[in-house]
């Protein structure tokens, strides 16, 4: 409960700050360039903290066969041997999240034999595989569609991803089908956390805290959409100024748009910060990037350093005496 007191709070908190004028410098200015800058000098440093951490061998994963001999199949995208085959497993891997398809959950199983021991089986999630991609490209669609806040003109691609996405009306408004999605698939997420008891055990106030936000920002958005009616060009006005360097003051705009900007704000700052980062570490991480060549090149870690070693003879050498008591024979005597 305390990831979710602490979104209520900073929610609760811009609500009551967007009546007081003396903020409004910092709720139009200081907190929007202050988590673009957080998330711009975060998110560089993760990245140079990853390119510069030493990798002397390959660590590849090995979910498939790997190649050998010409006549045996190997995966070629599960256990790639080529530079063009990992590629092929981190693209995968970034636009079709493969890895939640592996066995990530597991049961045991009666073997229907009796006195048998229950079998441990391993089983794929489709259930969380399918929640996380609907969560990730609803988010990227949502993030497209607030480009026309940022653009003058705007662009014919956002006018028609627009189109394509409200296809049909709900009420006077326009109903946008990826700020749903985007709702049920957090929800989902939150639930299947709750719900649990394994996941429930494991999962820390990290975990909860970013969901919480999330959620926060998607319903905030979805409330000034269908509800309240927040003032659009006033909040492109806003937006604006923003990418302009020129900012522009939040008159004209509710309480509620400023717990949404807050809540986004706070998001962008907080991501370089979380496991929210892997949205830039995959491509970096040697256990997909790497092609598993351990069969066609020899891999020697260079941090092995030179070593004393103790061969058998100097052992013998050592313990001849007690080896000769115990009745042990020796491969050499004394002289």
């Amino acid at each position: 409960m305390l990831p979710l007191v602490a979104v209520a709070a900073l929610a609760l908190m811009a609500w009551t700050g967007a009546g007081w004028p003396r903020l409004e410098p910092f709720y139009g200015v200081i907190l929007p360039y202050g988590a673009l800058l957080a998330f711009l000098v975060g998110m560089s440093w993760r990245v140079l903290s990853w390119t510069r951490s030493p990798v002397p061998f390959n660590i590849t994963t090995t979910c498939g066969q790997q190649y050998s001999l010409p006549w045996i199949r190997s995966s070629r995208l599960e256990n790639p041997h080529t530079r063009w085959g990992a590629a092929g497993r981190v693209v995968l891997e970034m636009l079709l999240f493969r890895s939640l398809l592996r066995n990530v959950q597991h049961e045991w199983v009666e073997s229907g034999r009796e006195g048998a021991a229950p079998k441990l089986v391993f089983k794929s999630s489709p259930g969380l595989w399918l929640a996380a991609l609907v969560f990730h490209y609803s988010m990227l669609l949502v993030l497209l569609h607030h480009a026309r806040f940022f653009l003058e003109p705007v662009l014919g691609w956002v006018r028609g991803l627009d189109r394509l996405d409200a296809f049909f009306q709900l009420g006077s408004a326009a109903c946008y089908v990826s700020g749903l999605t985007l709702i049920l698939a957090l929800l989902y997420l939150l639930a299947r956390r709750w719900w649990l008891p394994w996941l429930r055990y494991l999962s820390l106030p990290a975990d909860y805290f970013p969901l919480y936000l999330l959620l926060g920002v998607a319903l905030t958005g979805g409330m000034m959409h269908y509800s309240t009616r927040a003032n659009v060009p006033a909040a492109k006005d806003f937006c604006l100024g923003l990418a302009r360097l020129r900012p522009a003051g939040l008159s004209g705009l509710g309480p509620l748009f400023h717990v949404h900007l807050t809540l986004a704000c706070l998001l962008l700052a907080y991501v370089p910060f979380s496991k929210l980062a892997h949205m830039v570490s995959l491509p970096l991480s040697p256990t997909r990037n790497l092609p598993g060549a351990g069969r066609m090149t020899r891999h020697v870690n260079p941090w092995n350093a030179p070593v004393k070693t103790h061969s058998y003879a100097d052992y013998e050498n050592e313990y001849r005496d007690k080896m000769r008591a115990a009745g042990i024979p020796l491969e050499k005597e004394a002289p």
